[in-house]
């Protein structure tokens, strides 16, 4: 484990050179090798198989509420900003057959031991609406009632009261993450996402009353107007909230992609030495706070659940970001959502027409996916071990996979060279181990692993 006290902030150099935008790596190979010939076909049938394993995994569910009431400019989640309640009244209804359609297609003693509420805005439902999806997957599957289930909901500050959030525990929630991304009124307001600092201390409050075991907020940094300064004090107020865990992500500016994005001036964002020095900051901040560095961006006390995963070797990267169901299977549904079943991925339609017209007709709607291959899974053992861990132990691989681990990735460990002479990375011949100058780069350290990005036929390991 490296914690934040081990972790030596790198230099502007450093982080000019190898802080480069990549995969995140919540999947191997990522969303961007899913495939339109993967289909229901192919998703009924990992079900199948999965089903008659010998001990089948616990399922995890993912429930996507695109919808939002206003629109944040610096937005890349996949949503719908819309009023129109007939709309949202469609889609859950929709929903609540896509639950009923595949909880009859896991054996029904496969517990579900974690559930996410993400979005868009899960909280723009209302009680009434949440209350029954609630009922409804309980209905068609086993929720978990165990103390250690990991049942969490994304919140949007502006959309809740104190009292909501004891109703949201009486659902079975236990773990909560609020929406914050800046607490400057100049920020806020070039974003379209204001919000006032008493709000969202309200609502911390009310949910440490409610007895949610895990609260979490959401920072980014790289917004129009943000300072160093500014986003220090950002900073110092989310540390007087106490959370358990945060995550400090970097604006990524892709108005080509994201069309929101051109709502906000390139003029208005700070510049690379800016942001680098927030990142540098914010680390020796919440470092001298108490959080230890999970990893990528997320920071955690270490008496959280994710601060506990860490030294206990059971954290997970999954879609939600860093978890701790390592060996769940994931059930996602609603607009965009994915799963993860057995050696597959399969991803719901995105265009809501036609994800209401396939659930209409009973089918499931998956639009696309990928199904990995040896080689595949051989790369996520080891992008996983580094993401979450910061070491592949060579050994350990060997013995999983059968196979020598130097000549398999003898590309991979060339590529590490530069990495390992600028102390970022250490190679010998039992592991491959990140020091605490390399944790800030694990997704450049990780990618070195990568080959989605060659044709399967022609990876040099594929008959292996």
């Amino acid at each position: 484990m490296v914690a934040t006290a081990e972790l030596e902030v790198p230099s502007l150099a450093l982080i000019e050179r190898y802080g480069i935008t990549g995969p995140r790596f919540t999947s191997y190979p990522t969303a961007l090798s899913f495939d339109e010939a993967v289909g229901e076909t192919q998703f009924l049938e990992a079900i199948a198989r999965s089903n008659d394993a010998l001990i089948p995994a616990p399922l995890a569910l993912y429930l996507h509420i695109p919808f939002c009431r206003s629109l944040c400019y610096y937005c890349g989640c996949h949503k719908k900003v819309t009023r129109n309640l007939s709309v949202v009244q469609q889609y859950l209804t929709a929903m609540h057959k896509e639950i009923a359609l595949k909880g009859e297609l896991f054996d029904s003693d496969r517990v579900v031991n974690q559930l996410h509420f993400g979005g868009g805005t899960p909280t723009y439902l209302n009680a009434g609406q949440r209350k029954a999806l609630i009922e409804c997957l309980n209905k068609h599957f086993d929720l978990s009632s165990a103390d250690e289930r990991d049942f969490s909901i994304e919140i949007d500050p502006r959309t809740m009261t104190p009292a909501e959030m004891h109703g949201l525990a009486k659902l079975g929630f236990n773990r909560v993450s609020f929406g914050i991304q800046d607490f400057d009124p100049a920020v806020q307001k070039a974003v379209n996402r204001e919000q006032r600092y008493s709000e969202v201390e309200a609502l911390v409050r009310a949910a440490r009353d409610a007895g949610f075991q895990s609260v979490s907020v959401d920072l980014i940094y790289g917004l129009p107007n943000q300072t160093t300064a500014s986003f220090a004090k950002t900073v110092e107020q989310v540390v007087a909230l106490r959370p358990d865990a945060m995550s400090v992500f970097n604006y990524a500016h892709l108005p080509d992609r994201f069309p929101a994005q051109r709502l906000i001036s390139t003029e208005d964002l700070p510049d690379a030495a800016t942001r680098i020095q927030i990142f540098r900051d914010s680390a020796e901040q919440l470092g001298k706070a108490g959080y230890d560095y999970i990893g990528m961006d997320h920071f955690a006390l270490p008496d959280s659940y994710l601060g506990l995963a860490k030294r206990a070797g059971k954290l997970h990267r999954c879609f939600q970001g860093y978890a701790t169901g390592a060996g769940n299977e994931t059930v996602g549904f609603g607009v965009s959502a994915i799963s993860h079943v057995g050696d597959g991925y399969f991803q719901v339609r995105k265009d809501l027409p036609h994800y209401l017209t396939d659930i209409e007709h009973g089918k499931l709607a998956v639009a696309r996916g990928y199904v990995t291959d040896r080689d595949d899974r051989r790369i996520a053992s080891v992008i996983q071990a580094l993401m979450c861990h910061a070491v592949c132990r060579k050994a350990h691989w060997e013995a999983e996979f059968k196979l020598p681990f130097d000549p398999f990735f003898a590309g991979e460990i060339k590529k590490l060279r530069p990495l390992v002479d600028d102390g970022l990375v250490i190679e010998d011949a039992k592991e491959i181990s990140v020091t605490p100058l390399g944790v800030a780069f694990l997704r450049t350290i990780a990618g070195c692993f990568d080959r989605s990005h060659i044709p399967r036929k022609t990876q040099c390991s594929s008959n292996v």
